[in-house]
């Protein structure tokens, strides 16, 4: 059995399922030690012969009732305890996928997806199996064993104080093997979890390692981590195999022992209880108890191997749903009837968990309701990371972000982010089809909304040119679309949900200019009264905005939209100039 926090509560909700399939466990255990009292009294009978043509009749009637019993018993218990471990392994998936929504930005910054998919497969699987095998072998090992042993000792102490001293030993061997193999499988493990974090990155960057012809050094590099992955399978499973081995070989031993030991009680005709000799039909008996006694003494093994592998796991889970939820609502919320879409930066200074320099440093200017406003800056001047902030992924100090005049970290991060429509910079599209990846912001949405949204955001001519169109599959990550149809897709999504709020971040970047030129014409017009955010690097994206702040190292530059930048900002002009430079450059050059 496997106990810990995350796990106790299953044992409360499903006790009584487990009590059901332990009973019929049990019960089963009970029944079918009566065979080898049968098989003996049936050999004695021979022996003596005092065994009728009724009495075997008996004897077949009562073996096909234990039989029936059995077959009975053993359907309930899988039943119950099996079935039930399936119920506890879906839960707590469940459990697990909930709590890696909430977790932060930063937790994934830190952790590979290899490793996390090794807790939501392997180390689930180990889990599952110490609720269903693992309770059943306990209680079997439990019942089965105990009820063998009373049958056997009550037959022949003499022959159970031999047999006992093996199996004394099989359990301080088991004990110490244990400990080894829960050490071997974390290994394996941690090996599983490097291959898998190598495999995926390969899969999700294949297009560059071929553009760079390096196919023979991620195949070394694949068979070095693979190596080592079965290196580490290989070792654990030598321990497990000794440890298996190690209780066949004590079986075997206790065996000899038994024929020995029992042998020679029947030659001597040696009496055990009463006048009654201990006969041949006695030693089948006793032979067929140890025989039912076999199974128990190789579950221990198993079992003992299951718990290691499943507390490892458990640990495991255990550190995974322990991680701190940072991003959660406060305590005492705000309720606001709708958001409106002001937006105020309130001497906003940020800095990432673990970085002494701020990104983003007394950032203050106000948003008002319905302005579009284009944010502008170099790479790495802190874009991003202020919008980001704006979808409340990070935590702030009190005030420094408001919308309609409240503390963003006091409103409900549920009705925040339902009031922003967000177009990110990697234009993550999900392994669905396009109509599905359009509607993902609605539970419901008809096709001509769809199809709106599309012909707005430029792509629905691409997606009718689909031989399924909209019902379309485009793979993992959109692998069959181009980085402009992502990005106008992309778009589509977040028009159709129709924010008060719309983010745009870089969301042109793939596109032509003429393309871009008429999205925004038809974003203008769609989000007239609802404030836009558009961050770009091309100024012709942003240029006709009410507003636009210039970024640079993290700090307000300038504010004021492009006349007024160009005649008081000297960055800002500059930037203009030397894009308009490279604009011409590259026209000369597709002239030539």
């Amino acid at each position: 059995m496997l106990f810990g926090k995350h796990v106790n509560k299953f044992y409360i909700k499903y006790g009584l399922f487990f009590l059901i399939g332990i009973a019929a466990l049990i019960v089963v255990d009970y029944v079918q030690l009566i065979i080898p009292k049968i098989t003996g009294d049936i050999i004695s009978g021979l022996k003596n012969e005092t065994l009728t043509s009724v009495i075997l009749k008996d004897f077949m009637i009562q073996l096909i009732y234990i039989a029936i019993i059995i077959v009975v018993g053993r359907f309930l218990w899988r039943i119950f305890i099996f079935g039930t471990s399936r119920r506890i392994d879906f839960e707590l998936r469940n459990m697990m996928f909930s709590h890696a929504e909430k977790l932060s930005q930063q937790y994934y910054q830190t952790k590979k997806s290899g490793g996390l998919m090794a807790l939501f497969t392997n180390d689930l699987n180990a889990v599952r199996m110490a609720f269903g095998p693992g309770i059943m072998m306990t209680f079997d090992v439990l019942a089965l064993g105990s009820l063998g042993f009373y049958k056997m000792y009550m037959l022949s102490p003499q022959i159970t104080y031999f047999a006992g001293i093996p199996l004394i030993l099989i359990a301080i061997l088991a004990t110490y093997i244990s400990k080894i193999t829960g050490k071997k499988f974390k290994a394996k493990q941690k090996a599983f979890e490097d291959m898998s974090d190598f495999t995926q990155e390969n899969f999700y960057g294949i297009s560059v390692i071929k553009a760079f012809v390096n196919e023979t050094r991620e195949l070394k590099a694949f068979a070095k981590i693979n190596k080592d992955n079965q290196d580490k399978n290989v070792s654990f499973i030598k321990a497990s195999t000794l440890m298996g081995v190690s209780i066949e070989m004590f079986i075997t031993l206790i065996r000899i022992l038994m024929i020995g030991v029992g042998g020679y009680l029947v030659y001597k005709a040696m009496i055990v209880s009463g006048d009654k000799p201990f006969d041949v039909g006695d030693l089948t008996a006793y032979i067929g108890y140890f025989g039912a006694l076999i199974w128990p003494m190789m579950a221990i093994g198993r079992l003992i191997n299951m718990r290691s592998q499943a507390n490892a796991s458990l640990q495991r889970i255990s550190a995974f749903l322990d991680q701190p939820i940072e991003i959660h609502d406060d305590a005492l919320p705000i309720s606001v009837e709708d958001i409106e879409g002001k937006i105020t930066f309130n001497h906003l200074t940020f800095a990432y968990p673990g970085s002494k320099k701020p990104e983003l440093e007394d950032i203050n200017f106000v948003i008002e309701t319905g302005e579009t406003i284009g944010i502008i800056g170099r790479t790495g001047s802190g874009k991003t990371t202020l919008v980001d902030l704006l979808l409340r992924l990070y935590n702030l100090k009190t005030n420094e972000i408001l919308i309609d005049d409240y503390d963003i970290m006091k409103l409900p991060i549920k009705q925040l982010r339902d009031a922003i429509g967000y177009v990110p910079q990697d234009n993550f599209i999900f392994s669905d089809i396009i109509r599905n990846n359009i509607s993902f912001a609605l539970d419901e949405a008809d096709s001509d909304m769809i199809e709106r949204m599309a012909k707005y955001s430029d792509v629905h001519e691409n997606i009718i040119d689909f031989p399924d169109q909209y019902d379309t599959m485009v793979g993992e990550r959109g692998v069959t679309l181009s980085g402009g149809q992502k990005q106008r897709i992309s778009i589509a999504r977040a028009l159709l949900k129709n924010p008060k709020i719309l983010i745009m971040d870089d969301s042109f970047s793939a596109v032509d200019t003429k393309t871009e030129e008429e999205i925004l014409h038809n974003i203008f017009n769609l989000r007239e009264g609802k404030t836009t955010i558009i961050i770009a690097h091309r100024i012709s994206t942003i240029r006709k905005s009410d507003k636009i702040v210039f970024i640079e190292n993290g700090k307000v530059k300038a504010i004021g939209n492009h006349e007024y930048l160009m005649s008081t900002s000297k960055e800002y002009a500059e930037m203009v100039l030397r894009q308009q430079l490279e604009s011409e450059l590259e026209g000369a050059i597709s002239h030539a």
